[in-house]
């Protein structure tokens, strides 16, 4: 796109804005006190949920940031590390099969055996042809199929409950923020998952690993001149970023009460790829501000718009295409560079 055409896109843009917040204006103007105090209600219960969902959703696609910024590997199979990071919450957590473990000790270990699916996977499929731009999406989709295979084969297509707590009554009762009734689980995983967002941060920015993760992402050639292990700094970068997608899996299941199943991995895998995509391919800010973008789009549309739940994925969708009509790097693209 010209630069010309470009601006006349954003010209447009900014008229259409100008547009909309006229005619809220002239709404709001001859609506009632009820009217005024419904779309109020419903503002708050936006800003509040659009926040708490925007946390897990950084946390999520953060690790898939890392993983392309620093292996410029496309990983499609990073929902399947997202079902995975579920399932095993499951399989060892309080209502699973095996150890029913304590809620801490068990995502504990549900990550790291993540972590390790995460390496081990690289190792096996990705290395050998991670210099090939093509390769290793195919290999990944490969992956993907093949962990979902033997899901539906130990599991079948049973819905598994992903719980905190043994019941809905063992929970803390709702408090109230701004007008919002809001599970208290839900802000320690919005907490967990901010705090989780800039201890990685700091890892990647003020440590010596981080730094040759960096060098790599700059440049990969100067980078072995330099005496980085690539292959070392490659597998311990998959490994991490499948830990971050097992422990997203299980903040946002786990907070929200929802389920595992064999076909969850769809739903992270687009939302991780539009967030990244929209902040700008190995950007750590832009993930974190793409998904808010995405979080608090997502909330609007199911707070505003009639059966809104039934296009969430069309509101953020479409601003990733808007943006990347007017900058085609994202939000903050430009050389990969992890900052």
């Amino acid at each position: 796109m010209t630069q010309r055409a470009r601006k006349r896109l954003t010209v447009t843009a900014v008229v259409a804005i100008v547009i909309v917040v006229a005619i809220v204006s002239a709404w709001w103007y001859i609506a009632t006190p009820v009217e005024r105090e419904g779309v109020l209600a419903k503002i708050s219960r936006v800003a509040i949920h659009g926040a708490l969902t925007s946390g897990a959703f950084a946390l999520l696609a953060v690790g898939f940031t890392l993983s392309y910024g620093v292996t410029e590997v496309v990983n499609l199979g990073y929902g399947a590390l997202f079902m995975l990071g579920a399932y095993f919450f499951f399989v060892f957590g309080p209502s699973g099969w095996w150890l029913h473990l304590e809620v801490l000790p068990v995502i504990i270990l549900a990550v790291i055996l993540v972590g390790f699916v995460g390496a081990s996977v690289y190792r096996s499929i990705i290395h050998p042809v991670v210099d090939d731009p093509l390769a290793p999406i195919v290999t990944t989709v490969g992956g993907l199929v093949i962990i979902q295979q033997l899901v539906l084969i130990v599991f079948g297509t049973e819905y598994r409950p992903i719980k905190f707590y043994p019941t809905i009554e063992d929970m803390p009762p709702p408090v109230d923020i701004l007008g919002t009734s809001v599970y208290p689980i839900r802000v320690w995983a919005f907490v967990a998952s901010l705090v989780l967002f800039v201890a990685l941060w700091m890892f990647v920015t003020k440590t010596k690993i981080g730094g040759a993760m960096r060098a790599i992402a700059q440049d990969r050639e100067v980078a072995m001149l330099m005496g980085i292990n690539t292959e070392r700094i490659y597998m311990l970068t998959m490994g991490i970023s499948s830990l971050l997608a097992g422990l997203a899996a299980i903040l946002i299941l786990g907070s929200n009460m929802e389920t595992a199943h064999p076909y969850i991995w769809q739903r992270p895998l687009v939302l991780s790829f539009s967030i990244v995509i929209l902040g700008g391919l190995g950007s750590i800010k832009g993930s974190l501000l793409g998904a808010f973008i995405v979080g608090y789009t997502e909330n609007a549309v199911v707070t505003f718009v009639p059966q809104g739940g039934m296009i969430t994925s069309a509101g953020y969708l479409g601003i990733m295409v808007v943006v990347l009509l007017l900058r085609p790097k994202g939000l903050f693209g430009k050389r990969i560079e992890l900052e």
